[in-house]
């Protein structure tokens, strides 16, 4: 074997390899690669994550670690049009709860699901990580000793960019899914928060 293919058959193995670990750290395709509305629709809430005093989902801006969140219980994101904000997104549960081994996560356009289009994000947003699934451990100063993930996403509204309402999909898991039988061994629970994403002119 030559050197050339020697070293295309090494690429081609990395490029397996991590492409099997990308896979593998995506949470449910919940409007991705189907029209499925909710993660409820593959697999099942039956965790021991139900007490909502002690779960933790928030948004919070990037820079100041503020909470976005609004009176009403939902999460506002203003950005000027053709900048860039980022926020975290913070999930988990108090210090006093079973720990979760990992939490997953997806920010939705409800309107988008139907459609053919690979990003259910908000139309005109341009978004850089709106779908993630992440182990446990992270640490944040407002919640401390708190079992959580903190992942940053940046948003930036463009020419198109309008005013929209995203669901914030959450699911806080232990186990493993079985392959093709996703409702039996993953023990989760499923919440949905309302995030506003608003353009300001």
């Amino acid at each position: 074997m030559s050197y050339r293919q020697t070293l295309l058959k090494g690429i081609l193995t990395v490029a397996i390899v991590l492409g099997s670990s990308f896979a593998q750290a995506y949470p449910p395709a919940v409007g991705i690669l189907g029209n499925s509305p909710a993660c409820t629709t593959c697999h099942v809430s039956n965790g021991p994550w139900t007490d909502e005093t002690q779960t933790i989902i928030d948004v919070v801006d990037g820079n100041t670690k503020q909470s976005l969140l609004s009176e009403d219980g939902s999460f506002l994101i203003e950005v000027n049009r053709g900048e860039t904000r980022t926020v975290l997104t913070v999930i988990g549960c108090a210090k006093e709860c079973a720990p979760p081994l990992r939490n997953a996560w997806l920010y939705v356009d409800p309107q988008q699901i139907a459609t053919s289009e690979l990003s259910k994000f908000a139309p005109g947003w341009d978004v850089n990580l709106p779908m993630a699934c992440r182990i446990v451990g992270d640490k944040l100063n407002a919640y401390p000793d708190a079992h959580i993930t903190v992942l940053p996403m940046t948003v930036r509204p463009m020419d198109a960019a309008r005013n929209a309402v995203l669901e914030l999909q959450v699911m806080l898991t232990k186990g493993e899914s079985v392959k093709g039988k996703a409702k039996e061994g993953l023990v989760s629970n499923y919440f949905v928060r309302t995030v506003n994403l608003k353009v300001v002119d």
